[in-house]
């Protein structure tokens, strides 16, 4: 599963309609081009395909005020909110061994956009993917025991076992923060403005220029 496609429909989902500067704008301001693959050419590689393969709505906006060329506008379409939902979904509940780090943060950057239950749910089937996980690796090492049971090669099922343990930890912590009210999840009011406005300076921004950069 790759992040990308995850981070750059959300991000057009919150505006509404959204050009790919803002896309990026808004990516780079989670610093999502520091921990995924997020950076200009793939956010900009991402909005054409997946407007090819019917998830976003191009439209192409009049030129501005200021004389700059038109900007394309997209907009999610039904087909995309689907296949968003679907890797928002997915990103909660798999465990390392299924996917990069980067999905999960994508979706915890975007689990607000379900309902709070739901989510719990999610992350509490998580867990029980990574206990899982963590026995499928015991059935061959055993922690108590330290890795030199199995020599060097004993180190990788080490680290399997510590990556376990540390995203289960972190899980629960999360589930129980999440139970105990913190945060506006969907259907609970105004949620968390995690954009910048539209003329904003964003402090994280990586200077890079791309051709669909058209302010």
């Amino acid at each position: 599963m790759s992040a990308i496609r995850m981070l750059v429909l959300g991000a057009v989902r919150m505006h509404g309609r959204a050009h790919g500067y803002q896309v990026r704008n808004d990516l780079e301001y989670w610093g999502a081009h520091e921990w995924s693959n997020a950076k200009p050419g793939s956010i900009y590689h991402a909005l054409r395909q997946m407007t090819k393969q019917g998830l976003l709505h191009e439209h192409e906006t009049a030129p501005s005020t200021a004389g700059g060329p038109p900007r394309t506008e997209y907009e999610i379409t039904e087909k995309g909110t689907e296949e968003y939902f679907a890797l928002l979904r997915a990103g909660l509940t798999a465990v390392a061994h299924d996917q990069k780090p980067d999905v999960l943060s994508a979706a915890v950057g975007f689990m607000v956009d379900l309902p709070r239950e739901e989510v719990v749910s999610l992350l509490k089937q998580r867990l029980r993917a990574i206990d899982d996980w963590r026995h499928s690796v015991t059935e061959y090492y055993i922690p108590e025991d330290g890795p030199g049971q199995l020599g060097h090669i004993g180190e990788i099922m080490n680290l399997w076992v510590h990556s376990a343990d540390a995203g289960e930890e972190w899980t629960k912590s999360l589930v129980e923060r999440i139970e105990n009210g913190a945060y506006t999840f969907s259907g609970e009011g105004e949620p968390f403005v995690g954009v910048l406005a539209e003329d904003a300076e964003n402090p994280y921004a990586t200077g890079e220029k791309h051709p669909g950069d058209q302010r």
